[in-house]
Order: C-alpha cells, then sequence, then structure tokens
C-alpha cells in the first residue's frame, strides 16, 4: 500500500486532475468514483477500479476495509487532507475509485435514451438513473451535454453508468436510422399524451436542452410527437422529470398488455 501525504507528488496530482478537469478525463478515459456506493457497483457490474483510494481516516472503517479485501488491487493511502481535495462531496466517505470510461459501441438495441444539450449534471444524472430503473439499455449523448462521467454525474447517477452503455458526442442521426420502433419527442404544442400512445414496442426516446429543448436537426429525427397532461399552472417540467413520467408510462403499458 502506498501512502501520499504531499501535494507534490506526481500521482496525487495527477489524480487531481481527474477529479476537476474534464479534458483530463477524455484525454486519459478514466475517471473517479465516490463513495461506498458507486465502488460497490462498479465490483457488482465488473468494472473493478484499478486503484482503491483511501483517507487516512476511513482506513480501519469495517465497510471500507471489506471492499478493499474485496478489490484485492491496489491501494493508495492519502492523507486526509488530500483526500479531502479529491473528493467531490462536502462529507466525503473516504474512498475513491480510479476506473477507466467503458466504451459502448454497435447498434442500438430496443429501447433508448436520447439527450440533447442537456447540461445540468444533476438531470444528466437523475436521467441515466431514470434508464437504468427503467430497463432502457442505451443512452446517446450529443455534443453540448454534461460529461457523463464527471464525479457530479456519477453521484447523481447512483450507480447508473455500469449498467448501461452510455455513448457521448455521437452521431445520432446515424445510429438511430433503421431504428425498429417509434422515435418519440416531447414537445409543448403536441395534442397526444404519453398515456395515449402505443409504448410496448421499442422507444428511443428524446428530451433536450433545460431552456432550448430540442436542437432542429435532433427534433426532425422524431415520428411522434406528445405532451404531458399538465392541469396545473406550470408551463412545463424539469426535463429529468418529464422522462421519468414517459418512461415509467412505458413500463406501466408493458405491464399490463
Amino acid at each position: 500500500m502506498k501512502h501520499i501525504q504531499s501535494r507534490d507528488n506526481p500521482q496525487f496530482k495527477q489524480l487531481r486532475k481527474l477529479a476537476t478537469s474534464s479534458k483530463e478525463r477524455r484525454d486519459t478515459s478514466s475517471t473517479l468514483i465516490d463513495g461506498l456506493h458507486l465502488f460497490r457497483s462498479a465490483l457488482d457490474a465488473g468494472h473493478r477500479p484499478s486503484l482503491a483510494i483511501v483517507a487516512e481516516r476511513a482506513l480501519h472503517h469495517p465497510e471500507v476495509s471489506a471492499l478493499l479485501a474485496e478489490h484485492g488491487d491496489a491501494v493508495l493511502l492519502l492523507a486526509d487532507g488530500l483526500f479531502d481535495e479529491l473528493s467531490p462531496t462536502d462529507t466525503p466517505t473516504g474512498l475513491l475509485g480510479l476506473i477507466d470510461i467503458p466504451g459502448a459501441s454497435g447498434p442500438v438495441r430496443g429501447d433508448c435514451l436520447v439527450l440533447d444539450a442537456v447540461q445540468d449534471s444533476g438531470n444528466l444524472g437523475t436521467l441515466l438513473r431514470a434508464a437504468w430503473a427503467t430497463g432502457v439499455a442505451d443512452v446517446l449523448l450529443t455534443t453540448g451535454c454534461a460529461q457523463a462521467w464527471s464525479p457530479k454525474v456519477l453521484r447523481a447517477g447512483q450507480g447508473a453508468h455500469f449498467s448501461l452503455r452510455i455513448r457521448e458526442h455521437c452521431d445520432v442521426a446515424g445510429l438511430l436510422q433503421g431504428f425498429a420502433g417509434k422515435v418519440v419527442a416531447t414537445r409543448l404544442d403536441a395534442q397526444i399524451s404519453p398515456y395515449a400512445l402505443d409504448l410496448r414496442g421499442p422507444v428511443a426516446w428524446l428530451f433536450g436542452n433545460e431552456g432550448a429543448g430540442l436542437s432542429p436537426a435532433i427534433s426532425v429525427l422524431a415520428s411522434d410527437a406528445i405532451r404531458i397532461p399538465m392541469p396545473g399552472a406550470a408551463e412545463s417540467l424539469n426535463v429529468a422529470m418529464a422522462a421519468t413520467v414517459c418512461l415509467f408510462e412505458q413500463v406501466r403499458q408493458r405491464q399490463t398488455c
């Protein structure tokens, strides 16, 4: 077990870049996962961290010790102050993992979630979690989305990342070409509700930017448009909330058919 106590250590500097720089994460195709839950989720899904990073104060914590024993690979012990510089939370649990960002390739299979320039990290993580919860396998992100594997999105996703095929900066039109199902967008001017549309077959869901909605290039891909009924005074829903309503309506239809 290597022990680092100096901020000038080259390995610590590299880890700090990963924690703070989206460019570094893209260039190295790696990222940091924070906390016991994400570390466990990664292990359970077969995404074994290449390095476990532990704060001095957490080394003998029973849950941390158990995960380290199961991890069985390289462990880096950091002085508490150095660890806190890496953790994205105000109350760090004392455990981080270094993982390779998994790639995704091949055709879209079954249901798909297309996110067009969704910029808020919390929204993006919640959308990934909703996809995971409803059995969606493929998630396509256009340029302009928040970085899917950033610490904040990972934390909001609560483990969803490890069960999804996530593609960033992808050619959505190309990947949906020949899609064997409906391509559905939500629009305020649509006349059909999700409860009136048959969602029992494969669906590619299109959801857009928090303020601007779908770009014309993505909107034109839709074969169907829906509007969530809102009898209250609100003009629209948060994108993550709207997607969750739609995805669970699809689940409901399939379970009652």
